[in-house]
């Protein structure tokens, strides 16, 4: 079933590829329960259905990016890009993007947690595999707060114009 407003975030994990080693982190990937990146905090998810690709490297990260200032006065406290890749991937994806500490490029590289939002895009027909659908979504301390699905193949309600409109 797939994740919707009101409900409460799955458990899961998701991993970043962390390039200083810092916090309790090591250089290389890390794991994190999603239950801790969203504990008490107001978080922006949006999640897309691959690293480096045309769609997600053009328009998607970098609406993020490029509202990080006004998502943050509205009350952001952390902006999370998950894909279906591995943290090696999603690490080597942050450098190219210049996401620095602004977008957190968070891997979910079986589709765990992917699965667990049913929020699947079975590419598997254009040999791509399992992804992410395209999405966006504002959580406050767990909850879903927010929530927008792309159709297949589009990008029109995920990216951080219209979660800044939405923050109001």
């Amino acid at each position: 079933m797939t994740i919707k407003v009101g409900d409460t975030l799955p458990a899961g994990t998701l991993s970043e590829f962390i390039e200083v080693e810092g916090n309790g982190c090591s250089v290389g990937p890390n794991a994190f329960k999603v239950e801790d990146l969203t504990r008490g905090k107001k978080v922006v998810i949006f999640g897309l259905p691959g690293a480096f690709t045309p769609t997600c490297s053009a328009k998607h990260v970098p609406s993020y990016l490029a509202n990080y200032d006004k998502l943050k006065a509205k009350g952001v406290d952390d902006i999370l890009c998950m894909s279906v890749n591995d943290a090696f991937v999603m690490g080597a994806w942050a450098r190219d993007q210049h996401a620095g500490s602004k977008v957190r490029m968070m891997a979910d590289g079986s589709a765990d947690y992917t699965k667990a939002l049913g929020l699947v895009f079975d590419l598997t027909g254009k040999g791509m595999g399992v992804r992410c659908q395209r999405f966006s979504m504002m959580v406050d301390n767990g909850v879903v707060k927010t929530l927008n699905i792309e159709a297949p193949g589009k990008y029109e309600v995920s990216g951080g114009d219209t979660m800044l409109t939405q923050l109001g």
